[in-house]
């Protein structure tokens, strides 16, 4: 069995993460030739060519893969096992990385996170925001240990922790007509202006699904990557936006919004997924945190 130095491997890893050589050095405050020098010698010491080289960057070979893989499950199982340890002292130190659909970041603040640091003050959390193929992406090569995505597409690697039905509704401002209506169509909604999220978003990539459905096209006045914004488009009257109720928790208990039915399979039985990589053994803390979003988010309640 051939022997390695596996503190190489980070190089090798950052180079194919950061897309290029260049930009690992410039990440890592090292010299562009340091990171080539320690690739080198962990491709002479495997007796295998790990990067390809390409005018735009470096892409892994397939034995380069392998040993990203390793790496990140390695860093895994140091972060778990140093959280363990960290667990023996009464979670009173550690931090857990959590990323989020942006519908869900103000509840999970006011909530899960404020609740958790009151018990546990001395572990820290790192929350990003993202769209669902970035957080999906990210639980997968264990760049975050847990996510909170809407309409997650299946995905071997991933686990479902915790779920709960969401389904989409027509989000609309208190004087739109629509505004006393028990329930509309995606046909009805083609009469006004649309905001909708980019195609990066499950709620689009739903939204997408149902107009194939129902063989309807929404034509979109505004497309964003802000849910805020569709918020904003809304509630300053110029239309209306499709989201979940746990996306407008605070506008609807303001009286900013309204927040349609729809009537559509497709958007009526979306659900709201707490996810982590499968296989991975989180730590207590994230295990903790975990239940507090569970029992603490409103989107986890029945509707």
């Amino acid at each position: 069995m051939q022997l390695f130095n596996d503190a190489r491997a980070r190089y090798l890893y950052e180079a194919v993460t950061c897309g290029s050589v260049r930009a690992a050095a410039e990440k890592m405050g090292i010299a562009p030739s340091a990171i080539s020098r320690q690739v080198s010698l962990l491709e002479e010491e495997l007796n295998a060519v790990l990067l390809e080289r390409h005018r735009k960057g470096v892409v892994p070979t397939h034995a380069g893969q392998l040993l990203i893989d390793y790496y990140r499950q390695h860093m895994a199982h140091r972060h778990d096992m140093l959280a363990k340890i960290e667990s023996l002292r009464g979670l009173q130190s550690g931090s857990i990385s959590v990323v989020s659909g942006e519908g869900f970041a103000q509840e999970m603040i006011a909530g899960p996170i404020q609740q958790f640091r009151q018990q546990h003050p001395g572990v820290s959390i790192s929350l990003d925001i993202f769209g669902t193929t970035e957080i999906m992406r990210r639980v997968r090569e264990d760049e975050a240990e847990i996510g909170l995505v809407y309409y997650a597409p299946a995905d071997a690697h991933i686990v479902s922790r915790g779920t709960a039905l969401q389904p989409m509704h027509a989000i609309i401002g208190p004087n739109h007509p629509l505004r006393h209506a028990q329930q509309t169509s995606l046909q009805e909604l083609t009469a006004w202006p649309m905001a909708l999220l980019h195609g990066i978003y499950g709620i689009r990539q739903l939204i997408d699904h149902a107009e194939r459905s129902e063989k309807i096209h929404l034509k979109a006045a505004l497309t964003t990557n802000l849910i805020s914004v569709a918020i904003g488009f809304v509630t300053s009257g110029q239309g209306v936006t499709l989201l979940p109720r746990c996306s407008v928790s605070t506008e609807l208990a303001q009286g900013r919004v309204h927040a349609i039915p729809v009537h559509s399979a497709a958007l009526g039985h979306a659900e709201v997924q707490l996810i982590t990589r499968a296989g991975r053994h989180l730590s207590p803390a994230a295990n903790r945190f975990l239940q507090y979003c569970m029992h603490g988010m409103q989107a986890f309640q029945r509707v």
